[in-house]
């Protein structure tokens, strides 16, 4: 019995991180501000979006130290429907106007399929 709790428990974890391979990993270039209140209202709304839609999740960020600009990374089983859910509130945010949005299909390997969008401006 205790064996197969462990195998259940180690499959899902598998299936959990296999779901997660895709990513949407958004680099924006207009920050400008060491002031993070902003970047953390951005991923609030992220966050509540992904997981009401039950696409994937939100990982965090990356910012460089003087607040020139940044990355936000997102992971699913989809990034197509990921980057669906996620565009509008990009497209409403002032600092991600004119971001390089890369679509990855799979593990981050150097074959692995990859689409670019930049939001609008």
């Amino acid at each position: 019995m205790r064996s197969l709790l462990i195998f259940i428990l180690l499959t899902s974890a598998s299936f959990s991180v296999f779901a997660q391979e895709q990513a949407v990993i958004v680099h924006f270039y207009n920050y400008g501000s060491k002031d993070l209140t902003r970047l953390f209202a951005l991923e609030d709304k992220l966050e509540k979006a992904i997981t009401k839609s039950g696409v994937g999740e939100y990982d965090g960020n990356e910012i460089a130290v003087d607040g020139s600009d940044g990355f936000l990374y997102m992971y699913g089983p989809d990034a197509d429907r990921l980057f669906l859910v996620v565009k509008p509130i990009l497209e409403e945010t002032p600092f991600t106007k004119g971001a390089d949005v890369t679509k990855r299909y799979g593990p981050p390997e150097s074959s692995t399929k990859e689409a670019h969008v930049i939001i609008a401006h």
